[in-house]
């Protein structure tokens, strides 16, 4: 009983200390706005909140989906948290239940053709919380003129400002479940020549780099930007959410937008902009492309079928903006599952319902132990040099258990991706039935470079192995990296699979201006994962940096 109370008083007050209220969806909206984000993706919940700042300008930020975290209304959770201020989506551990115990509630239901969030947050509120400043070669190399590094040093200094983040999440300062770490160590510090280093710290570094994960958490709980911003943003009176809301199109004539479709519980309606007002796409990297087709923006002949089929609500050829760049260039990164076996590794296996009751009371009275973070121990990154010069980023990690045929208890997956410098990519596309958006066949390994730059670094993880005492149990450690190569491309439980880190789909360039501003249009912009290119690192971060910056721009644009 003592236990019980202490849990909750400790609940109670640290709710109190750092939250507003849980906020429910508002009746739909029916006046003017300066200012309409549509997704409350991470990028949108800052772009939203930044325009907000100016008391002056009425900004809605609309989502289709509802709620996630317990602040934002969430109440989806396992038995074990009842009675308390959380939902599956506060606390870490359960990130991976989130593929063993699926939501209806969270994830996008027959709204895309892909694995992806619609909840406020997005896909903030089901990852990992990977937080990982990409290096200042990434945006030197890949981006253009007015988004390179010194550009972007303001938005990075601010977004470490506002948004916390630990490589140390237990609240009692201890790291759990470190069996894969030591056994990591051993094998790329001392074996392999890379070096231990605080990540973020040294954020520039991504050759031979290995250190623990870092998360955008807070309090033991997941944070990200609906804590971070979206809570400060909803105290202020010209701020607005309003979930459940999916918007169809946007109304324009010719280069201005108008207004949003919007449909709220099977009611159509258009909500206006005023006459300065702005549209801001932040449905990610599958859903904002579409909306620019549905808004008759993109490849006329998608644009052809798309009228064909009524779905571009009657606007005329001459209306359209053709633009081939809309979609163009999606990327993901390559993922290959390696099984890692050692008798000094123990798996931990996170479960829903039933975690160990240890555990479980750990983390209810001090948010600390195993279900603090997410399960990763480790992550690593290399490089690899091409002849011509270029350079293709790398990147693993260790998860807390095995996979599929691998699952004994001295199992580990070690997680291997494709990074920057990548020569893949495909393109968003509508299915002919639905309309739905989805990625090409052609995301992974179009361009063969891609498979041999991987297979170039598993052979090199391999080269280390001896004396670890890991074996790699579903990828022969003896094989060559033509063998590699054969095995990554193929078709298998553990290969070729989408880690649904979608991006690049529309451009800095080609689809939008370097004020985030469509081309073509006046005063709609995108702003999200679309036109952030492929990063060294896990992408949350630079889709918050990329925010960050399209905040200064537009607000130049807005005076």
């Amino acid at each position: 009983m003592l236990l019980i109370l202490f849990t909750l008083l400790f609940q109670v007050l640290f709710l109190v200390q750092t939250y507003a209220s849980p906020v429910p969806p508002e009746a739909r909206a029916t006046t003017s706005y300066d200012v309409i984000v549509v997704g409350s993706g991470p990028a949108g919940v800052i772009i939203a909140s930044r325009l907000s700042e100016n008391p002056a300008r009425q900004v809605l930020l609309l989502e289709g989906g509802g709620p996630s975290y317990w602040v934002t209304g969430g109440t989806e959770r396992p038995q074990w948290l009842a009675g308390t201020n959380l939902s599956r989506v506060d606390v870490p551990g359960l990130y991976t239940s989130i593929y063993t115990n699926p939501s209806t509630n969270l994830l996008c239901q027959n709204k895309i053709r892909a694995y992806g969030a619609c909840t406020i947050g997005g896909n903030s509120a089901i990852n990992a919380g990977l937080f990982y400043e990409p290096p200042a070669s990434d945006f030197d190399r890949y981006f253009p003129t007015g988004w390179k590094h010194s550009d972007l040093v303001p938005s990075i200094n601010r977004l470490y400002q506002t948004q916390p983040s630990t490589n140390k999440p237990s609240l009692d300062g201890l790291y759990y479940e470190q069996s894969g770490y030591t056994a990591a160590k051993q094998w790329l510090v001392n074996n392999a020549g890379y070096t231990e280093l605080d990540i973020n710290a040294n954020a520039a570094r991504k050759t031979k780099v290995f250190g623990h994960p870092v998360y955008d958490y807070a309090n033991g709980q997941r944070s990200g930007p609906v804590i971070s911003y979206l809570q400060t943003a909803l105290k202020r009176p010209n701020f607005h959410l309003q979930s459940g809301t999916w918007v169809q199109r946007i109304v324009r004539t010719g280069a201005q937008a108008t207004g949003v479709v919007v449909n709220v519980g099977g009611t159509t309606s258009t909500i206006p902009l005023t006459t300065k007002g702005r549209v801001i796409v932040s449905g990610g990297a599958l859903k904002s492309p579409e909306l620019l087709m549905k808004s008759g923006i993109g490849d006329p002949a998608v644009l052809t079928t798309l009228s064909n089929a009524n779905q571009l609500g009657g606007l005329p050829s001459s209306q359209w903006i053709n633009n081939t760049a809309v979609g163009n260039g999606l990327f993901d990164n390559p993922n290959t599952f390696i099984e890692m076996e050692a008798p000094s590794i123990q798996a931990y296996n996170y479960q829903y319902d039933n975690p160990i009751p240890s555990d479980r009371d750990l983390y209810l009275t001090k948010k600390s132990g195993p279900y603090s973070f997410a399960g990763g121990s480790c992550s690593f990154w290399d490089t690899v040099q091409h002849a011509d010069g270029t350079v293709a980023g790398v990147q693993g990690g260790l998860g807390a258990a095995g996979y599929q045929a691998y699952t004994n208890a001295m199992t580990v997956t070690m997680n291997i991706y494709g990074t920057s410098g990548l020569k893949s990519s495909g393109k968003v596309v509508l299915d002919n039935t639905n309309f739905l958006p989805g990625p090409s066949g052609s995301v992974y390994y179009s361009n063969p470079q891609d498979a041999q730059d991987i297979a170039t670094f598993i052979r090199r993880l391999f080269d280390a192995l001896p004396g670890t005492g890991l074996t790699p149990l579903n990828l022969n450690q003896t094989s060559t990296v033509a063998q590699i190569v054969q095995y990554i491309t193929s078709y298998t439980p553990y290969t070729r699979g989408q880690v649904n880190h979608w991006s690049s789909s529309c451009r800095i360039g080609s689809c939008v201006d370097v004020n985030t501003t469509v081309v073509g249009m006046k005063n709609m912009h995108v702003v999200d994962a679309s036109i952030v290119a492929p990063l060294s690192v896990n992408p949350q971060m630079g889709v918050m940096i990329a925010a960050e910056r399209a905040w200064e721009l537009i607000n130049k644009l807005m005076v």
